[in-house]
């Protein structure tokens, strides 16, 4: 009888003693915690809380009836989507954007961390770095009116260069060929210093005696760029590039919409720009609700299937 009823007794002293540590723990970093409250909230109510509403992309939803009242048609929204005749050009250019986006944006923030971080003069490393982040905070507004204001053909200075070449002007705003290129250079020009942060902070954490012990064996700056500085920031690399699969289709609204016009509209018009016009012109809400579902899901699939092949090739990956 004295066996049966000492092992409840220290399985009791067992609990209590653990949540001891516990409290103890989070006692010692109730500051800590404290501070994640504020982030932990605007998880909460910005970005889990909403999901209810996709909730109406399996309805005919209807504002005065709200999501409790309003019918349910299933995938009535996602067929119709799939099966429109304008998905077939909304796809294809959302994916040329997002691979434009992907192959010539995202190296240029490694290339240029990896060149600012071979500057030794830290006033003149500092000024440079101070130069190249200033266009994030420019919003899209100005970007795409500097535009305008440089490749108009009445009185753009690109092509008044062009013109004094001898050379016929160039329809830049209006042409349906020049709208990628175009998007993707302000791309370019407004991120790629500030995409640079998080790859200097990765090289910042790189050991000086590693370079050091390279040069006595004799490996030059390339050489230690290839096996030191890469190797140090490639999971970073492998991280960010994950995560920006999950965006892999958010080619950005604001940016396309303003460059959007009658006469490019056929390879600009994006899943963004689409639900815009479906969506808040026109009050399909529960369509233009399906259309964001099925590109959220798209980039679900793309962050999990890229984080497996992290996984597969040695990587921490995101999870």
């Amino acid at each position: 009888m004295v066996e049966l009823t000492s092992k409840p007794l220290k399985t009791d002293t067992v609990t209590r003693s653990n949540a001891r540590r516990r409290l103890n723990r989070l006692m010692k970093n109730r500051w800590l915690y404290l501070m994640a409250i504020p982030g932990m909230l605007y998880f909460i109510i910005f970005r889990y809380f909403p999901m209810w509403g996709l909730l109406i992309s399996f309805q005919d939803y209807q504002p005065a009836l709200g999501m409790l009242h309003s019918k349910w048609v299933g995938l009535k929204h996602f067929e119709r989507f799939f099966f429109d005749a304008s998905f077939a050009m909304l796809f294809t250019n959302t994916i040329i954007m997002a691979v434009y986006n992907l192959v010539f944006f995202f190296p240029l923030p490694i290339i240029l961390a990896l060149l600012l971080n071979e500057i030794r003069k830290e006033v003149f490393k500092r000024t440079i770095q101070t130069i190249v982040y200033i266009p994030h905070f420019v919003s899209w507004v100005v970007v795409v009116g500097i535009s305008y204001m440089f490749f108009t053909t009445e009185g753009g200075i690109v092509n008044d260069v062009i013109a004094a070449m001898g050379f016929p002007k160039v329809e830049f705003l209006i042409s349906s060929e020049w709208l990628r290129t175009m998007v993707i250079s302000q791309v370019v020009w407004k991120e790629t210093g500030w995409g640079t942060i998080i790859f200097l902070a990765a090289l910042a954490g790189v050991d000086p005696q590693l370079y050091e012990a390279a040069r006595i064996d004799g490996a030059n700056r390339f050489r230690q760029l290839w096996h030191i500085t890469l190797p140090a920031i490639r999971s970073v690399i492998v991280i960010l590039f994950i995560l920006r699969l999950g965006s892999f289709l958010d080619t950005g609204f604001e940016q396309i919409f303003l460059m959007l016009n009658s006469m490019n509209r056929e390879v600009g018009e994006v899943f963004d720009t689409y639900v815009y016009n479906v969506g808040i012109q026109q009050g399909q809400f529960s369509y233009s609700t399906a259309v964001g579902l099925f590109k959220s899901v798209i980039g679900l699939v793309l962050v999990v299937g890229a984080n497996r092949m992290a996984k597969k090739f040695g990587e921490s990956g995101l999870y």
